[in-house]
């Protein structure tokens, strides 16, 4: 391990749109108490509830044409090695007081000045010197601040304790072994004296975990398996004789959300593996694809909803697990809403878990009829049988039906792309992926061949993008924009009225949060995947947005992206 600084000089205040703040250690308080500092953005969600919403509100829809560059910062982390060739940036910037935190893909965190207007100037670098050859996806979303330090994680499955003010790496607690396919691509999430940790690697046949750490320590203090080992609750939908649960997946690679009344912490489970054979793990494969509610002390599962029981279409569902307390019919109602990858909005109570509404976002949906209005599960869904046969077909009948024809791709609709709500709308938005995917399963590439996918899928049309804004009260489509190319940026809402994403290209969009029409559009001229973010330094708001990142296998059907440079870069936009 070792620390690189390249500038000694820390940010310890900061002018800000509501007035001077001291910088200060990060607390659970101040966590929830993040809405008397719009200026900030203090963790990877924005807030506890996963609702990705800037309460800065001087970038309006009236003067947001008016957006210009401010500032361009130049980066690491493109370089690849081993099985990766480029790399860059997913994570979504944290913000506090003046400064910057963010990784690379390769787990670099870097420490960026805000206070000049005019440019960002790298203050510190702090390089966990990740062994590249041996990371099967570099990705990194984000680091979560405690006290004055800043955490990150490793794809190696380390977590980081690093000085906010100097770079100094402190301390490094391994949680898993990566030989065993662990791997960590999220921030934990903060909550009192804990860490809360979701482990990811379930693509390389790992048994995936949810853990409990003492945030000074990294001592563990709770582990809960995502699946069941044999006779524990939810065992018995593993049916097959492959003991298909040591390795049966269920990752947890997006960070997930706290509700403070209840003391719950919910976060979204991935597939099942291998994930396109379901004839190796009959079942309906609990808990995998589902939202699932923890308790924060002691890792009890409190409730699940598994929304693609038995899948064979890679719909995991790690995405934002946004805590929403609306009204719906009149009553008001404590819920959890969620952009399902398999192309349906879901509308959950998050007391108990149980279905409340749906309703479909994605344009194009092939694979199911429709959602059972009563148990929110796919209409065909037969709890009786090992094998499901949704509307595409039969599971047990792929080998010899060839390729399926699967609406919307396995990269979802909404996939790990983070999801917002707005206050001001009362209207949650997602953007991501518009296209169709053939799939074939291939026994040959189950039990631990070929990264446990059990298949082969590769796009069968040219792959779109769209943002769409859905009410959760009702499951209503309310508008909806679609766009030349996927974005993987996920949605930033504000309180100026503007929703802003980014499309793969490198496209960034600035859309009125009523009806999603554009107003304001910029090109960055390199890969776009990051979330875009918004803070305020000297009372001025900005917009920022990293850059750099994979040209994905899904794109093939897009041949003149086939050239697109890797520039990892900070852009910064401001009136």
């Amino acid at each position: 391990m070792s620390y690189r600084k390249t500038c000694a000089t820390a940010v310890l205040l900061a002018s800000t749109s509501i007035g001077t703040a001291l910088a200060a250690d990060v607390t659970t308080e101040r966590l929830l108490n993040y809405k008397s500092e719009p200026h900030n953005w203090l963790q990877v969600h924005g807030d506890y509830a996963s609702q990705r919403h800037s309460y800065l509100r001087e970038i309006t829809r009236d003067n947001v044409k008016n957006l210009k560059v401010s500032y361009i910062t130049a980066l690491g982390g493109s370089q690849g090695g081993g099985n990766i060739p480029q790399s860059g940036y997913q994570a979504t910037p944290v913000v506090i007081d003046g400064a910057m935190y963010v990784p690379d893909g390769w787990s670099v965190v870097y420490k960026i000045d805000l206070a000049d207007p005019k440019r960002g100037r790298v203050a510190w670098e702090m390089d966990p010197g990740t062994d590249k050859s041996a990371v099967w996806i570099a990705s990194n979303r984000g680091v979560t601040m405690y006290k004055d330090m800043v955490v990150s994680t490793t794809a190696d499955g380390k977590v980081l304790w690093t000085k906010a003010a100097t770079g100094e790496l402190v301390k490094s607690v391994q949680v898993d072994d990566p030989k065993n396919g662990y791997a960590l691509t999220a921030p934990p999430l903060l909550i009192k004296d804990k860490l809360i940790l979701g482990g990811s690697g379930g693509d390389r046949g790992a048994r995936s975990h949810i853990d409990g750490l003492n945030a000074d320590t990294g001592a563990p203090v709770w582990r809960q398996y995502t699946v069941p080992k044999p006779g524990e609750p939810g065992s018995e939908t593993w049916k097959d004789n492959n003991n298909a649960w040591e390795h049966g997946g269920g990752a947890y690679w997006q960070t997930g959300s706290y509700d403070p009344e209840s003391n719950t912490t919910i976060w979204g489970s991935g597939q099942p593996v291998p994930m396109y054979d379901p004839e190796y793990r009959p079942g309906d494969n609990l808990y995998t694809n589902s939202s699932i509610a923890y308790d924060v002390d002691t890792g009890e599962r409190k409730w699940y909803f598994q929304y693609t029981p038995g899948d064979f279409m890679d719909y995991d569902e790690v995405g934002s697990q946004m805590v929403l307390d609306i009204n719906i019919g009149g009553q008001p109602r404590k819920t959890l809403v969620h952009f399902s990858r398999n192309g349906f909005l879901f509308t959950l109570d998050r007391a108990r878990g149980q279905f409340i509404n749906s309703g479909q976002y994605a344009n194009k949906v092939n694979w199911t009829a429709g959602i059972d209005p009563k148990t929110g599960k796919p209409l065909e869904y037969d709890p009786s049988k090992d094998l499901q046969t949704y509307k595409i077909g039969s599971a047990a009948g792929r080998r010899a039906q060839g390729n399926i024809s699967l609406c919307p791709n396995i990269q979802g609709g909404v996939n790990y792309f983070p999801t917002s709500y707005s206050p001001v709308t009362g209207l949650v938005y997602g953007a991501g992926i518009e296209g169709c995917q053939d799939l074939k399963a291939d026994a040959a590439r189950s039990g631990g061949k070929v990264a446990w996918n059990g298949g082969l899928a590769a796009a069968n049309e040219r792959i779109l993008g769209s943002i769409t804004a859905m009410d959760p009260a009702t499951g209503a489509r309310k508008s909806q924009k679609m766009l030349d190319y996927a974005s993987y940026s996920g949605v930033l809402s504000t309180s100026g009225g503007v929703v802003f994403t980014t499309s793969i290209d490198g496209t960034v969009y600035a859309l009125d949060d009523t009806t999603m029409d554009v107003l304001w559009s910029f090109n960055t001229g390199t890969i776009s995947q990051a979330p875009p973010v918004s803070y305020a330094v000297n009372g001025k708001q900005y917009v920022a947005v990293l850059t750099g990142g994979r040209v994905t296998s899904m794109l093939s059907k897009s041949p003149e992206m086939s050239g697109i440079k890797n520039q990892t870069m900070l852009v910064v936009f401001g009136l």
